[in-house]
C-alpha cells in the first residue's frame, strides 16, 4: 500500500536581491523541482542532500506547512494543505530543532495533553507510553520541566510525543542533531524497533549518515530540488565505485611481482608490511585465502567504505540523474 505519493512536485520561493545601491529585485528559487517519488506502507527512507538541497520544504509540503507551486502530493490517501487537520492525526513530526512538547510542564503532563488533543482513547494511550518509556528510558525525568530536560532527554520525549496517537507515517527532521553518543544509540535503536515492526512508514532527513545506514534499506538523495539516488545504500556504493578494503599486517613484504585476482593495491605502508587492497571483482573471503596462501599474515581487517565520501563524490556529480 502506498503511503507518500508525490509527482512532478515543485515549490518556489521570491526572494529579493541587490540590484545595485539602493535597489532590490525579485528573483524566484525552486527549492524543490520536479520531484517524483512513492513510498509504501511499512518503508524506512532515508532522505539526504545538502544545506538548500530542498530536504524541509519536502517534508514541510508532506505535513501541509507548505502549499506547493506545483504538481500533486499525497500522503495516507489526503491532500495535505486542505485536509490538515486529518493528517494530522495519520502523522507524527520531529523536527530537531522545535518543539511540540509544553515548555514549563513535566514531561509526562505534555503527554496527558496530547492524549485529549488527539482524543486517544486511554487504554491504547498507556500502552503506548509503556512501550516508550521502555524502550526509551524516560522513566528518570517524566516529572521533569521540559525546559530543565538535556537534549537528548527532550528529543526522546520528542519522538514518544509523535507516536502516542498511532500515526501510520513518522516525519523525522534531523533527529539526532546535537545528540551525545549514549542519546544517539538510545534513539537509533527505537527507530530501529519500530520500523521493524513494518505498522509505521518512517522519513529521516538527516546530516548524520550513520543514522540513515543504520535505519534505512532504502535512500533517496536530493540536490538542487532534484531526486539524484533512489535505491539501497548498495547500490550507491556500486554506482559510484566504492569498494570494500582488505587491510592486511604481513610478516615480511610480499614479493614485487604479488598480485591478487580481482583486486588493486592500493596503499603500502611500514616498508610493505601493511597492505591494502581494493576489492573490486572478487569476494572477501576468496581475496583472504588468496592473500594467506601467498603470505606469512599476521592481523587482517576488512574496512567498509564509507558512505559520506560516496555521497560527497554524488554532489560532486551534479549532471547525473540518472
Amino acid at each position: 500500500m502506498t503511503v507518500i505519493e508525490m509527482h512532478d512536485l515543485k515549490k518556489d520561493f521570491t526572494v529579493r536581491v541587490r540590484a545595485g545601491r539602493f535597489r532590490r529585485r525579485k528573483r524566484t528559487v525552486a527549492a524543490v523541482d520536479g520531484i517524483d517519488l512513492t513510498v509504501d506502507r511499512g518503508e524506512m527512507v532515508g532522505y539526504i542532500g545538502p544545506n538548500g538541497a530542498g530536504k524541509s520544504t519536502t517534508l514541510k509540503m508532506l505535513t501541509g506547512i507548505l502549499t506547493p507551486s506545483a504538481g500533486t502530493v499525497r500522503v495516507c490517501g489526503l491532500t495535505p494543505v486542505p485536509q490538515r487537520t486529518r493528517l494530522a492525526r495519520r502523522i507524527g513530526v520531529v523536527f530537531g530543532q522545535r518543539s511540540q512538547l509544553w515548555w514549563d510542564l513535566p514531561l509526562h503532563e505534555s503527554f496527558t495533553l496530547l492524549r485529549h488533543i488527539y482524543r486517544v482513547p486511554a487504554a491504547d494511550h498507556a500502552a503506548r507510553l509503556a512501550r516508550c518509556r521502555s524502550l526509551l528510558d524516560l522513566d528518570d525525568f517524566l516529572d521533569t520541566p521540559v525546559r530543565q530536560l538535556s537534549l537528548g532527554q527532550r528529543m526522546r520525549g520528542e519522538i514518544t510525543a509523535a507516536l502516542l496517537h498511532g500515526p501510520d507515517v513518522l516525519f523525522l527532521d534531523e533527529p539526532t542533531i546535537g545528540l551525545d553518543v549514549v542519546s544517539k544509540q538510545a534513539v537509533r535503536g527505537f527507530l530501529a524497533e519500530l520500523g521493524q515492526g513494518g505498522d509505521v512508514t518512517l522519513m529521516l532527513t538527516t546530516h548524520d549518515l550513520a543514522d540513515i545506514e543504520r535505519l534505512c534499506r532504502r535512500l533517496v538523495v536530493i540536490d538542487h530540488g532534484h531526486v539524484v539516488h533512489d535505491g539501497t545504500i548498495e547500490a550507491l556504493h556500486a554506482r559510484y565505485g566504492s569498494r570494500r578494503r582488505l587491510v592486511a599486517d604481513l610478516d615480511a613484504p610480499l614479493p614485487a611481482s604479488f598480485t591478487l585476482a580481482g583486486a588493486s593495491l592500493v596503499a603500502s605502508e611500514a616498508d610493505g608490511h601493511r597492505v591494502s587492497f581494493t576489492l573490486e571483482s572478487t569476494t572477501a573471503a576468496e581475496a583472504v585465502a588468496a592473500l594467506m596462501a601467498s603470505a606469512s599474515v599476521r592481523d587482517l581487517s576488512l574496512v567498509e567504505p564509507d558512505i559520506e565520501d560516496v555521497v560527497a563524490r554524488l554532489y560532486a556529480s551534479p549532471g547525473d540523474t540518472s
